[in-house]
């Protein structure tokens, strides 16, 4: 049977752990009253005697004795005395607040009435924490709730008008050839501010009726001429040529290309004409507010679940605890005590369940189309079970590539292809292919060990990447994948050899690894629901942000992708001499020379390297426009350092001199300190010499601080790997492939150990916040709300 410690600790909501009951607290204070309880020897007992007469006597000694003697002989005779509290919890309301707080009243003398006291004070405490912090939460979504209902008002309004005009333009234009009746409202064009502007005199009838319907759900209107003038200080003078403006803006955020231009392009015109953009309103912007509020009220149905689990679990643990009092005070304290908490707040109040059921309704009639199951999939969304056929593969699969790596390393030294003499055309041709795929497996392999430490400490990194639970990723699936990867493309190895072996032509064997390169590409982008498609999919999603950077919306995933990405630039380089190999068609000839001395793959290989880092800093940008942090220009100027340090280093391999050697050290060693200090402070939280837990900070995860050190220093010996291209050391072709191999697979690795102290720093942060609940926007709200 599962101790409920440990039930506890593996249902409560991470992001507000804080807030739960302090379950193991409370039970040592129960073990130390056990203690107490304990019958002391006759030396120590008689010790105690002749201190109290030393220091004198208390009034309490008889009642004292009297109870230590009622203990005794009931140990003598094998009876338990259990003792019921008269009203043993008082609500008092809290000074200079409305809420009330609960205190104990202990009503009887023990000797050790100080562990007894301690204990209940530190249950009112854990009470009045859990039942506060329960009625915060709780009005946080009671209002979320309403001005989410506001937002849904607006929302069918707009949808009625805007259907009711279509069927009038449609009858009208069907029974005359007046074109009066067009819906031509205007809103804004800028996702940041779009207003209703003027209107015709012949639709002035239909702006009344807009109007009349969005004042119903609290919009507030004002003539923005007049307040202008107001606020210079002029009187309001003629206003009956103005008219009424709504101060009311749809915000639809740029989270696409197109909607960016549209962003750009808006403010542009409102700086240079001073003068708002007209956009007709159309059924694409209706759209994006519906599903806004669709995900608003998925969040916040969601929110009121965890709300749920929250009480339920503290309910649980308060029975448990005081159980555990009872059983060692011999008291009945807990029937007593319970009967309060069952009328505290967080037990007692049904709104989260009354708003949950209203946000049933709500979704069912306006987003599913009266579909129950529809309401529910997109509600509560069910994950996916763990199947034991996955470890099964596992398993299997990496038993299959430990034997067939085996057998290629045999074969390899038996047919000599790492010799000087003829190692080169297999380095130069086939090993670029195999180093991509090997790579790859190795950041999977790396992933998935980060899926499992995140899930062994307890790091939501579902929540934190806004992954869907039903479609990410478990540590069993991309150990999967990473050995089937391994597996098929040791396979190939295999006989790619083979057939050299056997005698065939150089240009067909060479064609293995650009089938299995075909094949790979396939699979990425099968249309059919097979093989992860929906992790494949939003992998491709991903990848396209990262591409067209800053244009897209930047979120927390796309920012992980594209710092992996920074830390596989060797990947991106074997990809374009692999591309050059096969599309030049130098397999048939093996000039493998086309790939490496043209002017046109040397400045590729420029622009290879630079790319990450232009992606990163082009995110860092965009989030500096949308969010005005200083911190996002910072981060910017790191990826800017890196990329003139990688700049320097590929010109040093060409020109070997003096002065690109001092370009390169200094250009290095800047972006390398730049990196570290960014790495411990900002993206790990580390280094702060005000924590209680020195040069680190005060939450930690790993409870073994050494842990922390020892990744500091192995992150700062990984980071300054690139001093071994600035050694001059002289290595043959085929050991200098298999070093820079090596150095590439140090950084993966290196990357994925940052990938877990980046998270758990996100992580620490959510808990600070006791944020377990996304932040959404939503698209109408009040123009002077800016």
């Amino acid at each position: 049977m599962v101790k409920f410690s440990k039930e506890l600790e593996a249902q409560l909501i991470p992001e507000w752990k804080e807030a739960f009951v302090n379950y193991w607290q409370l039970k040592k204070q129960v073990k130390k009253i056990k203690l107490a309880r304990k019958p002391k020897p006759p030396q120590q007992v008689a010790n105690s005697i002749n201190t109290s007469s030393e220091f004198g006597f208390s009034i309490f000694d008889p009642i004292r004795s009297y109870f230590s003697s009622a203990r005794s002989s009931s140990s003598t005779t094998a009876e338990i005395i259990k003792v019921r509290y008269p009203s043993l919890v008082r609500r008092k309301m809290m000074a200079g607040s409305d809420h009330e707080v609960y205190q104990t009243d202990l009503v009887h003398l023990f000797s050790e009435e100080d562990e007894v006291k301690a204990f209940f004070e530190k249950l009112d405490g854990e009470l009045n924490k859990v039942n506060q912090f329960y009625m915060a939460k709780e009005k946080e979504f009671m209002q979320r709730g309403d001005i989410l209902n506001k937002q849904l008002d607006i929302l069918m309004d707009l949808k009625r008008i805007l259907s009711e005009n279509r069927r009038r333009v449609k009858s009208s234009s069907n029974n005359s050839s007046v074109s009066g009746g067009v819906f031509s409202r205007s809103w804004s064009s800028s996702p940041r501010s779009s207003d209703f502007s003027e209107t015709p005199k012949s639709e002035q009838s239909e702006t009344e009726e807009v109007i009349a319907a969005l004042e119903k759900n609290g919009v507030s209107f004002v003539n923005s001429n007049t307040r202008t003038k107001m606020k210079k200080g002029g009187s309001g003078g003629n206003n009956n040529n103005n008219k009424p403006k709504m101060a009311l803006r749809v915000d639809i955020p740029a989270t696409t290309p197109t909607r960016t231009i549209t962003a750009v392009t808006s403010m542009l015109w409102e700086d240079l004409i001073n003068n708002p953009k007209k956009d007709h309103i159309n059924r694409k912007k209706i759209q994006c507010a519906e599903k806004m509020i669709r995900s608003a009220f998925v969040e916040l149905y969601r929110g009121l679940g965890l709300l749920k689990t929250y009480s339920s679990l503290n309910m649980v643990a308060f029975t448990k605890i005081l159980k555990k009092f009872d059983k060692v005070a011999n008291q009945q304290a807990s029937p007593s005590y319970l009967r309060e908490v069952k009328k505290s707040h967080f037990i007692s109040s049904d709104k989260a369940v009354r708003l949950m059921d209203e946000v049933e309704c709500i979704f069912t009639k306006h987003f599913a189309n009266n579909d129950r199951k529809k309401t529910m999939k997109f509600l509560r969304p069910q994950q996916q079970k763990e199947s034991h056929m996955v470890t099964f593969f596992v398993g299997l699969f990496t038993g299959c590539f430990v034997s067939l790596f085996s057998v290629y390393a045999i074969l390899a030294h038996l047919s000599g292809i790492f010799s000087p003499t003829t190692g080169r055309s297999y380095v130069e041709t086939v090993y670029p292919v195999f180093s991509v795929f090997a790579l790859l497996s190795l950041h999977l392999f790396m992933y998935g060990c980060n899926l499992f430490m995140w899930k062994a400490t307890r790091i939501n990194h579902n929540f934190i990447f806004e992954f869907q639970p039903s479609n990410s990723l478990k540590y069993r699936d991309s150990f999967l994948i990473c050995t089937t990867f391994m597996t098929s493309v040791v396979g190939a190895m295999v006989i790619h050899l083979l057939l050299r072996a056997a005698g065939f032509s150089p240009s067909q064997v060479d064609a293995i690894p650009g089938v299995l390169i075909l094949i790979f590409i396939a699979l990425l982008i099968c249309p059919f629901d097979i093989l992860y498609r929906p992790t494949r999919y939003y992998f491709l999603r991903i990848m396209r942000n990262i591409a067209c950077s800053p244009l897209y919306k930047v979120l927390l995933v796309d920012i992980f992708m594209a710092d992996q990405l920074t830390s596989q630039i060797p990947l991106l380089r074997h990809m374009e001499s692999t591309a050059c190999y096969f599309i030049a068609g130098t397999f048939k000839t093996h000039r493998y020379e086309t790939c490496n001395s043209g002017k046109l793959y040397r400045d590729l290989v420029y622009l290879i390297s630079f790319l990450p880092y232009y992606w990163r800093a082009m995110q860092c940008l965009r989030r500096y426009i949308e969010e005005s942090d200083v911190n996002q220009l910072a981060n910017m100027g790191k990826y800017v350092s890196a990329m003139l340090a990688a700049g320097a280093r590929l010109t040093y391999a060409k020109k070997e001199n003096h002065l690109w050697f001092a370009i390169v050290l200094v250009t290095s060693a800047f972006a390398t300190i730049y990196q570290l200090y960014w790495d411990f402070v900002k993206d790990w939280g580390l280094l702060n010499p005000k924590s209680k837990n020195k040069w680190l900070r005060d939450d930690l995860i790993l409870k073994n601080k050494s842990i922390y050190y020892m990744s500091i220093g192995l992150n700062v010996v990984l980071r300054v790997a690139w001093v071994e291209t600035v050694m001059g050391f002289r290595f043959k072709m085929v050991e200098s492939r298999m070093l820079d191999f090596f150095l590439a697979s140090l950084e993966v690795i290196r990357r994925g150990h940052w990938n877990f102290y980046r998270l758990e720093n996100e992580h620490v942060s959510n808990v600070g916040k006791c944020k377990a609940v996304k932040p959404v926007t939503v698209p109408f709200r009040d123009a002077d709300s800016d």
